[in-house]
């Protein structure tokens, strides 16, 4: 967010340093603005003023994230397995956002998962971690649902599931799919929660790209955009990229069953499932 307001400036990193003091140096400002170097509140408000940003809200908002900045986050118990650090920036931005907006074609997300789904695809997929950390993994997968009944500040959400993953089958756990799809049918009555699902014969469209999560916040902060694959989740920060993931979320919904029919759907394969 600060290389943002450097960027509106019209100012290099070095010229910003320059106009913050001697001890400034243009790699120091790039620490900060990628957040692995340390910054004070006053030295905030400070940066903002030679940036021109004098709104007094963002002010506030920035000088406090500063003072809070390396405090430990429930998580923190967990261990880095468990917590890597692109997880990390995930469990903060589903704390803060006002809305999520999320197409996912491979694997039902975290947040609607049983432990029992949780626990297989775990195994499945971060076979290079020890298995004696995958409880923990699954452990707090669990507890970060929490965020969608918290009882303050609820965001709203909007899945986007492929039907793909509603035929999953977990031969040695005859009842585990039964039981995720209709913990995906009870997600989807909470009041700040809609699920679609696209369906197998839906033509091309947008989503065709892979997991993608747009975060919107409260003023003043930007939105994210998180995209995943095998290997790695990238964060994208700003209007511009979100403005574009927004509209190509809003093509993936008109490809996709409306809700009402998305949960007939889930419903359809939940007793198909039980036979």
């Amino acid at each position: 967010m600060l290389r943002q307001y450097r960027d509106r400036a019209g100012l290099s990193g070095e010229q910003l340093a320059a106009m913050m003091g001697a001890k400034w140096t243009g790699p120091k400002i790039s620490r900060i603005e990628h957040a692995v170097g340390a910054i004070t509140a006053p030295e905030v408000a400070q940066l903002l003023e030679c940036c021109g940003v004098s709104d007094p809200e963002i002010v506030t908002v920035l000088e406090e994230l500063a003072r809070n900045a390396g405090k430990s986050g429930w998580w923190s118990n967990y261990g880095t397995s468990a917590v890597p650090q692109h997880v990390e920036d995930l469990i903060y931005a589903e704390g803060e956002a006002e809305s999520i907006r999320s197409y996912h074609p491979n694997v039902i997300p975290g947040w609607l998962q049983t432990a029992a789904y949780a626990k297989e695809i775990t195994m499945a997929t971060a076979f290079r971690i020890p298995p004696e950390e995958h409880p923990a993994i699954v452990d707090l997968r669990m507890r970060r649902q929490a965020v969608l009944t918290q009882p303050t500040g609820l965001p709203r959400w909007r899945f986007v599931l492929h039907e793909a993953l509603l035929m999953q089958r977990f031969v040695s756990h005859p009842m585990l799919m039964p039981e995720q799809l209709r913990r995906l049918l009870d997600v989807s009555q909470l009041p700040n929660v809609e699920i679609q699902i696209m369906p197998l014969d839906a033509g091309p469209h947008p989503g065709a790209g892979g997991t993608f999560i747009v975060f919107h916040f409260a003023r003043p902060w930007p939105p994210i955009v998180m995209t995943e694959d095998r290997n790695d989740m990238r964060y994208f920060e700003g209007d511009e990229v979100a403005g574009e993931y927004d509209e190509a979320f809003e093509r993936v919904m008109v490809a996709a069953l409306p809700v009402d029919q998305s949960r007939e759907t889930i419903k359809k394969h939940m007793e198909g499932h039980a036979h």
